[in-house]
């Protein structure tokens, strides 16, 4: 089994539901624990934090083993996330296809948190031919980092970096269902909540752009297949 539940107090189909239904249509914790006491389900609003932070990184890292693969033209943007009274930064990549390739919550954006994610995003889907990014200098930065381990493992290509902000307009589209879903859920309390609930809510929208088995289950089915 992918997700441990052992020990817990509810039925394994409780807390996927509670998940799903949080990180699917955007709604407060306070909301959710009303939501769920309509269903006959009493817990209460830190509990389902919890569940939260427990389980949507793990599935998404098992959404990420199992997604179909993806194209070598990159689409790669930052959009800003506000955790307590700071903003951060939701590093996102899409291929040309508007399928999701990953994404990485910073509490920065230099060309270090830029490096890191081009690093993660390549180990998890191989090298692209061509990423288009905005004016930032320090992605830009990120990808010469790649492009000097090519030439230090004596590649005999280098990434393509295309600097043209019209054609990032696929990602910028893509960036509005994050930011719908999170909208309602207020500011974020913690760093790590931020990054679970992300990494959820990116999860549910690969779900709703079928990067899995087209003919197989989709929403909460597929979510719950993925959790193992």
């Amino acid at each position: 089994m992918l997700v441990n539940f052992k020990g817990a107090h509810n039925p394994k189909s409780v807390i996927l539901y509670a998940v799903y239904f949080y990180i699917r249509f955007g709604v407060s914790y306070r909301d959710l624990e009303e939501i769920m006491a309509e269903r006959g389900v009493t817990v209460d609003h830190a509990t389902l934090n919890r569940w939260v932070e427990k389980n949507a990184g793990a599935i998404a890292d098992e959404a990420h083993r199992r997604k179909r693969p993806t194209c070598r033209s990159w689409r790669m943007d930052e959009t800003h996330i506000k955790v307590k009274v700071k903003w951060t930064y939701l590093y996102r990549a899409i291929d040309k296809q508007g399928q999701t390739l990953d994404f990485m919550l910073s509490e920065r954006r230099d060309e270090v948190a830029a490096t890191a994610f081009f690093a993660k995003t390549i180990a998890r889907n191989g090298w692209p031919d061509k990423v288009v990014i905005d004016k930032s200098e320090s992605d830009a930065a990120g990808l010469f980092n790649m492009n000097c381990l090519l030439v230090m493992n004596r590649w005999c290509w280098l990434i393509e970096v295309l600097q043209v902000k019209y054609l990032n307009n696929i990602i910028e589209q893509d960036h509005r269902f994050i930011k719908r879903i999170t909208r309602p859920m207020q500011a974020f309390k913690s760093f790590n909540s931020a990054a679970a609930s992300l990494a959820g809510i990116e999860v549910a929208h690969m779900i709703r752009k079928k990067q899995f088995d087209r003919s197989g289950p989709s929403g909460f089915a597929r979510f719950a297949e993925l959790a193992g």
